[in-house]
């Protein structure tokens, strides 16, 4: 199996790190992987010119899983719109047809106090966001801001989806609540936006075509945003478009404790042989603020490799173990700051490895 490697900018090469430590300690134990590494973000514009080279990008279509950390920061604002840090990252899904972005919301057991609600509503959490990647408001066209010659500029952002992009992404949505507590809900803005009317019929119909038995509910967008933060456990697997997504997931990621313990899988449609082309990567950003002091928390990067093991590189045992060295490294209460500890970066690396080898 192949597996690129994206550090990217800001913690990203941190957090990385401490993924590398992971690879090799299952390298170690017999994982056949092969592991290469490119540029993107800001580093692969300040080496090239670009927020990701088309040599990049052939590695990554041709890898069994890219892992990727983070990319951005105010180092690059001023660059050309079209050689942004974040362009590197939307020509990756676009042109491996990521369409599918699956992000986790686990609340673990020891860090249920740390969330921003109480106890008693996120412990035993486990809710799946399913984001649709590459249609909607990020890739629409135009996209523009326009000079309207009298001192005035005018911005355009345009929101498009196709019954195809619709009906994919609930596919699987419904395929992953099958195996999970079999439970969708549907979330857009049919009341103000015209995609949310086509979304709801669409999710709607593919409904009834094809997954009778899964429960399917809908909600406005605005109000899934307010349930997530009042009774975020009456959700499973939760469906919406790429702008919704991206906030909701944001929203999210507070009821674990920590932006610093998502994951998320980006995947593309199977091909003749059932393989997916498929992007892993942490939630959070780069992080600038906090980037070369050693304190970020890898943990989401940790369990983004876990998350390639299960669905990419053919090893759900490996995936098994190191989900159970993590929870175990948060239970002994090594933790960075943003979860109340003291640890270091590397100290939690360090820890999951060993939890690793003791498992």
């Amino acid at each position: 199996m192949d597996l690129l490697l994206l550090p990217g900018d800001g913690i990203g090469p941190e957090v990385m790190a401490e993924a590398r430590k992971v690879v090799a300690q299952l390298r170690a134990e017999g994982l056949d992987l092969r592991v290469e590494e490119e540029l993107v973000g800001g580093c692969a514009y300040d080496a090239h010119g670009e927020a990701i080279s088309d040599a990049a990008v052939e590695k990554a279509a041709a890898a069994d899983a890219v892992l990727l950390a983070a990319v951005g920061g105010p180092r690059w604002d001023r660059v050309p719109y079209e050689a942004r840090p974040e362009a590197g990252l939307l020509r990756l899904r676009k042109d491996l047809g990521l369409f599918a972005n699956l992000r986790p919301a686990r609340c673990f057991d020891a860090l249920a106090d740390l969330s921003s609600l109480k106890r008693e509503l996120v412990e035993g959490l486990d809710i799946l966001i399913v984001r649709e990647l590459t249609g909607g408001v990020y890739f629409g066209e135009p996209k523009e801001i326009r000079d309207l010659g009298d001192g005035r500029k005018r911005a355009v952002d345009t929101q498009v989806y196709d019954t195809h992009e619709i009906e994919r992404i609930a596919a699987v949505a419904f395929e992953a609540a099958r195996v999970r507590s079999n439970r969708v809900c549907s979330m857009e803005k049919r009341n103000v936006m015209r995609t949310g009317v086509l979304w709801h019929e669409v999710v709607t119909a593919t409904h009834a075509a094809r997954y009778p038995d899964v429960r399917l509910t809908h909600m406005l967008a605005d109000a899934g945003g307010m349930q997530l933060v009042r009774a975020p456990k009456q959700f499973d697997v939760i469906v919406t478009d790429n702008l919704f997504g991206d906030m909701l997931s944001d929203v999210a990621a507070m009821l674990t404790g920590s932006l610093g313990m998502l994951p998320s899988a980006s995947l593309g449609a199977p091909d003749a042989s059932g393989r997916r082309r498929s992007l892993y990567e942490p939630v959070h950003g780069s992080a600038p603020d906090i980037a070369g002091r050693g304190v970020a928390n890898p943990m989401a990067m940790i369990l983004s490799l876990a998350m390639a093991l299960r669905y990419s590189l053919g090893s759900p045992e490996a995936a098994e173990r190191l989900e159970r060295a993590a929870e175990a490294v948060l239970a002994a209460g090594v933790r960075t700051g943003d979860l109340g500890g003291t640890a270091r970066t590397a100290e939690v690396g360090d820890a999951v490895v060993a939890a690793l080898r003791a498992d």
